[in-house]
């Protein structure tokens, strides 16, 4: 793959990841909610996920949404109801800062599989792995393989780079709020409703397309 390839790449794979998606909404909430760690431990779930993503266009799982709709309405709306559960937890939160009622307990290992799962989920990503992916990959440039492992690092390292600073931001955001009680209730209940926000658009979307 030359530069100018792996450039453009680069650029729209960050153009991507910067809008605010559900991926961005969940590294936010985790982080918010639970710290650096959780933050970081959301974040992990969705490079991971990514990986699958990549995998999935690698091996022509992508043909299939294409040829088949339907399967791509219903992972709209699927992840749109992940999503709403999520933002509905904080909402109805009553320690702000404290995990959520239905969270208590969880491990960083859980939230590592609630990015996953966010991720898996993530229309967004569908999209992308359907409609640009693809025509990176250039049986020319040599064997598939090393350039998904090439592709797949540069969309890690936007993640890693881009969601890694907001669980930072957000981190230092939970430790300043430590100490008031009220607004960590008000921006704990915030992130839900931006969570659920979130979710009724992507739930729109898979509707129409229905």
């Amino acid at each position: 793959m030359n530069a100018s390839q792996l450039g453009l790449f680069t650029a729209l794979v960050f153009g991507i990841v910067v809008l605010p998606g559900m991926d961005m909404a969940f590294v936010l909430g985790s982080a918010l909610t639970g710290g650096r760690r959780r933050g970081f431990a959301a974040l992990a779930g969705i490079v991971g996920g990514g990986i699958c993503h990549v995998l999935m266009a690698a091996l022509g799982t992508s043909v299939l949404l294409r040829t088949a709709p339907g399967a791509f309405n219903a992972m709209l709306l699927a992840g749109a109801l992940y999503l709403a559960w999520i933002g509905f937890s904080l909402v109805r939160s009553r320690s702000g800062f404290g995990l959520p009622p239905t969270q208590n307990g969880q491990t960083l290992g859980a939230t590592f599989r609630q990015g996953l799962v966010t991720c898996l989920l993530n229309p967004k990503a569908y999209l992308f792995i359907l409609a640009v992916f693809p025509q990176f990959l250039r049986p020319e440039n040599g064997a598939l393989w090393p350039q998904v492992a090439l592709l797949w690092l540069v969309i890690a390292a936007n993640q890693v780079g881009v969601y890694g600073g907001l669980a930072l931001v957000a981190d230092h955001a939970r430790a300043w709020l430590q100490g008031r009680p009220d607004a960590r209730l008000v921006v704990a209940r915030s992130v839900g409703l931006l969570l659920i926000a979130t979710a009724v658009f992507t739930g729109i979307e898979g509707w129409r397309r229905v």
